[in-house]
């Protein structure tokens, strides 16, 4: 898939790679696997996360199932066009935590002849497109969006349901706090959430009607 063997050695030249998916899709999986089969080929490869992930390990890109890669956490995207500039291969995890500013700074690096690497939620816990993924997806040469099964149907699984009442956008969870669902089981469970929510509303208007009447 990817066409690492017809590089152009008389032109310096880079690319954007985005893996996208759903929580427990295998994202930083697969971007493991691709930054250490640079790292066997001698290449020179960095790779960052955002650091408010601090999950599994300071200084490593952990995936789900245990697999890892030492990394860089970093407060904002404008550090990692500082630290990799003299790369060969750029690895990026987690890029919807970063702001819209991570898109120039992987465009940047790629036209400066680097690979760009990058793993990310394409969509949030309301299943609409999270941060800078859309427009790194946008500009990216390659994009690849890799699925979990669903835990209510077992089917694919492209969205990330929440299972807590918080309304941040930003909540970093595990199997306790997301679960993995296909397009229809998402569709019936945010349809229960919001039945759900317009009940405890009308409750609270009865009540505030019923403390009315009797004062």
């Amino acid at each position: 898939m990817f066409l690492e063997n017809t590089v152009n050695h008389k032109e310096q030249f880079g690319w954007i790679e985005v893996i996208c998916g759903s929580m427990f899709s295998g994202k930083t999986e697969e971007l493991i696997r691709r930054l250490k089969r640079a790292q066997f080929a001698k290449q020179k490869v960095e790779i960052f996360k955002p650091m408010v992930d601090t999950r599994y390990h300071e200084d490593m890109v952990v995936s789900h199932d245990a697999n890892e890669i030492r990394s860089t956490s970093v407060p904002s995207a404008a550090n990692i066009r500082i630290l990799g500039d003299t790369c060969d291969v750029v690895g990026i995890d987690e890029a919807q935590f970063f702001d819209d500013e991570i898109i120039t700074v992987c465009n940047d690096l790629a036209n400066k002849g680097v690979r760009v690497v990058v793993a990310g939620l394409d969509m949030d816990f309301k299943g609409t497109p999270f941060g800078p993924m859309p427009a790194l997806m946008a500009t990216a040469e390659y994009v690849t969006k890799v699925h979990a099964i669903c835990t209510r149907t077992g089917n694919l699984a492209s969205y990330s349901f929440r299972k807590s009442d918080n309304d941040d956008l930003v909540m970093l969870g595990e199997t306790e706090e997301y679960e993995p669902l296909s397009r229809a089981a998402f569709y019936k469970a945010m349809l229960k959430e919001k039945v759900k929510n317009m009940k405890v509303e009308s409750e609270e208007v009865t009540i505030i009607k019923k403390k009315k009447s009797n004062g």
